[in-house]
């Protein structure tokens, strides 16, 4: 077992455990922290914890101190240059005639290195943009690719339901989302419908499918016989969502609805 506390570097950004060592961290705190891309500038978001081997990433790296006031103003220094970086790196796009988008520009806390992402439809040959950007800013510089969903993240903006994209506000992770949720939903499969602004199936038909599985699972298909208390019929219909049968009767001829509960009664005091 490992004591760690979950920080994340991002708002709505993956959590990432560390060793708290001995520090009386609170959530809400900022910390300094050693990562794989260098020393980083995170906040505490879970309290600490103990948890299995497995489920961490090994080495575990530690936290190194509690951020302080100076700390918090390089942030906000490497966040500004960053925004001149952009549009440095935009121009230099253009001067290559790169096929390819500029996302977002980010510093290390340390400055020892500066991320530029962007999206691109496919590979782009970008070692002399690399070359310019390097002997401007003298420092290390590394071209991400990333998919459309990690620029919809980034960039933030208003989802169809006129809330602000869950991905940009609280979802750490991509879940993954297939057509086949929006058909036991009975969602309407028109892509405009059910696609985000990043033009992928939406993360919320991911929220509600463990309810419409499950009720899936326990009740019966389309087109199988049944007995309720007006005769026997084949069912034809299905609220997944609210457990409702609908059944066409044989001899009356005739739909009737029932719920899920009530036909499951029925059989327990026939």
């Amino acid at each position: 077992m490992y004591k760690v506390v979950g920080v994340r570097f991002k708002k709505a950004g993956k959590i990432y455990y560390f060793d708290p060592v001995a520090l009386p961290l609170q959530v809400e705190d900022y910390v300094i922290v050693e990562t794989a891309r260098g020393v980083e500038y995170g906040k505490v978001v879970s309290d600490m914890k103990e948890v299995d081997e497995e489920d961490v990433v090994l080495p575990l790296k530690k936290i190194i101190r509690k951020a302080t006031a100076e700390d918090r103003v390089q942030v906000e220094k490497n966040n500004q240059e960053a925004k001149d970086a952009f549009r440095v790196c935009l121009d230099k796009v253009v001067e290559h005639q790169l096929e390819m988008k500029l996302v977002d520009v980010e510093y290390t806390f340390d400055r020892n290195k500066i991320i530029f992402y962007f999206t691109a439809e496919g590979r782009v040959d970008f070692r002399n943009l690399v070359k310019d950007l390097a002997a401007i800013f003298k420092t290390r510089i590394e071209l991400r690719q990333i998919g459309v969903r990690d620029e919809a993240k980034m960039l933030g903006g208003i989802g169809p339901c006129g809330r602000m994209l869950c991905c940009s506000t609280y979802l750490g992770d991509f879940d993954p989302v297939s057509i086949k949720m929006a058909k036991d939903q009975n969602l309407s499969l028109n892509p405009t419908k059910i696609s985000g602004l990043c033009g992928r199936l939406m993360c919320c038909l991911k929220y509600e499918n463990d309810t419409y599985e499950e009720s899936k699972r326990l009740m019966p298909d389309i087109g199988t016989k049944i007995q309720t208390a007006e005769g026997q019929g084949r069912v034809i219909g299905l609220n997944l969502l609210e457990q409702i049968l609908e059944i066409q009767l044989f001899e009356a001829e005739q739909i009737v609805q029932y719920t899920w509960e009530e036909l499951q009664q029925r059989e327990m005091n026939a």
